[in-house]
């Protein structure tokens, strides 16, 4: 039975919980399966933007234990009625453009392909290096993690962007590489309960739409999965940390990078055996 060693990872949402996706990588590189393209969808493109450049999973790994996302949040309610978010999502733009490097996708080392969702079509946008050569590559990734209501619409051509989690999960299994290279996606998944959200009790509003959010995000990763995309899906339960902590303390980040690395080395050979039997 061969297993094949080359694959497409696609690193699928997670929010903040990208120490997760960091952890799929390191044990994709330890059970030598190597990869010329990745998908980044939602939180995970900011993983795979990092490591489509080139930088080394030790300096990511730095990068991600030492960021504080609440930094470049920013709430406004009157960016929410301005323009559909809380935040402008500008700080985090320029955060990612600094860990980047200010690459534009012709620039990057492996093939990158961002999703995000136009929710005029309510289909899939992908950026990558044939599409979109010269558009900076943290744009990219701020519209495909634009979650509604916490991020604005985001204005691209033709398109009005959202987050790339908000599609069927049928639309990210493609022939990405073009040469039919196995394709598994890595999808986190929380079925515990969050904690509580503290609320204000002075302008709540905040507050409530970031709880409707969380609420909504988290849904989105229970979502029924077919059998056909279950057999190239592995699935990382995340207990019961959100898409959205903010605040994540360095033991959750510790804990999430544990859980990716686990479950990779756990199930990845069984369904990568499946494929080898196709």
């Amino acid at each position: 039975m061969t297993i094949p060693q080359r694959i497409v990872p696609v690193l699928a949402g997670g929010g903040t919980r990208l120490a997760a996706h960091v952890g799929v990588l390191t044990a994709l590189a330890d059970m030598d399966i190597g990869y010329d393209h990745i998908v980044g969808v939602s939180g995970g493109s900011t993983v795979a933007a990092l490591v489509a450049t080139g930088m080394a999973m030790e300096d990511i790994k730095v990068i991600l234990r030492d960021v504080n996302f609440s930094h470049y949040r920013g709430y406004s309610l009157l960016n929410l009625i301005l323009h559909g978010g809380l935040s402008t999502g500008k700080r985090f733009e320029q955060w990612m453009d600094q860990q980047l490097g200010g690459v534009r996708f012709r620039d990057l080392k492996k093939n990158l392909h961002v999703v995000a969702t136009d929710v005029r079509s309510g289909r899939a946008v992908v950026f990558n290096r044939d599409n979109h050569p010269d558009l900076p590559v943290a744009r990219a990734v701020l519209y495909s993690i634009s979650i509604p209501l916490l991020f604005p619409f985001h204005h691209h051509g033709n398109h009005i962007l959202v987050d790339g989690s908000i599609l069927a999960e049928d639309s990210l299994f493609r022939d990405w590489a073009g040469d039919l290279t196995p394709v598994v996606c890595f999808r986190l998944r929380d079925k515990r309960i969050a904690a509580a959200h503290p609320s204000r009790k002075i302008f709540p509003v905040a507050d409530y739409m970031f709880m409707l959010v969380r609420t909504f995000m988290s849904t989105l990763s229970r979502e029924y999965l077919s059998e056909s995309l279950w057999l190239n899906t592995v699935l990382i339960e995340t207990e019961g940390m959100s898409p959205l902590e903010f605040n994540m303390t360095l033991e959750q980040k510790h804990a999430l990078f544990a859980l990716g690395y686990a479950t990779t080395r756990e199930f990845l050979p069984s369904k990568l055996a499946r494929v080898g039997r196709g």
